[in-house]
């Protein structure tokens, strides 16, 4: 499913030799990366309505249930220490996030999604759900051999996810519906780069199809 910009671009990026299809396992996990209330709602400063990736991720997490497929969650959020300092650099660059604090509304669960207690539940403080965490270790233990990453924001954290599982080894497969960003140019961007270099950019229904069969 690739994301366009213009014939042009395409054309170059063809020539280059990027956006080759991915192999896909039969042992994929669904990683859900900050479906927050934070992100996910915009009474939030710095969330935005993302009722559509809410809804579709919720049907890609029924449907990795069904198949058997771990799901895994990731929440950005920072103690009192952390969002009151000067420790994390990166909020220095963006000093709204340091509203997402620890038992706080904002980095709660969406409570549109299916989430229970069996699930992973991975916390982290980076853009990527690998940096700083174990979700590689998980995943590795898990004998996961497919990473399908949803969530928000599309050209923040979801971005950063994929190009990081990638590195690590796993073929990365990005449902584009059950992705959502504050704007649609930074949405359609990320997506446009992860399916040249990094993954592929998928739909919907191939992935409930997926998830459900484990490629079968």
């Amino acid at each position: 499913m690739p994301t366009p910009y213009d014939p042009a671009t395409d054309r170059v990026y063809e020539r280059a030799g990027f956006g080759a299809a991915v192999a896909r396992g039969r042992c994929p996990a669904l990683i859900v990366v900050d479906l927050t209330r934070g992100f996910t709602e915009p009474g939030f400063a710095t969330g935005s309505d993302l009722t559509a990736p809410v809804e579709a991720t919720a049907e890609l997490v029924r449907a990795a249930r069904a198949g058997g497929v771990p799901v895994v969650w990731t929440v950005i959020a920072y103690t009192a220490a952390e969002a009151e300092g000067d420790a994390v650099t990166w909020l220095a660059k963006a000093p709204g996030m340091r509203a997402l604090r620890e038992g706080g509304e904002a980095v709660a669960l969406d409570p549109r999604l299916p989430y229970e207690e069996g699930d992973q539940f991975i916390v982290k403080k980076g853009a990527s759900a690998f940096f700083g965490t174990a979700l590689a270790s998980l995943l590795t233990g898990l004998r996961c051999d497919t990473a399908v990453v949803c969530g928000a924001t599309t050209s923040g954290c979801v971005r950063a996810t994929a190009v990081d599982a990638v590195q690590y080894g796993w073929p990365v497969l990005v449902p584009a519906e059950a992705c959502g960003d504050r704007a649609a140019g930074p949405h359609e961007a990320a997506l446009f780069d992860i399916q040249a270099k990094y993954g592929d950019v998928v739909g919907h229904e191939d992935m409930v199809k997926y998830l459900t069969t484990k490629g079968v």
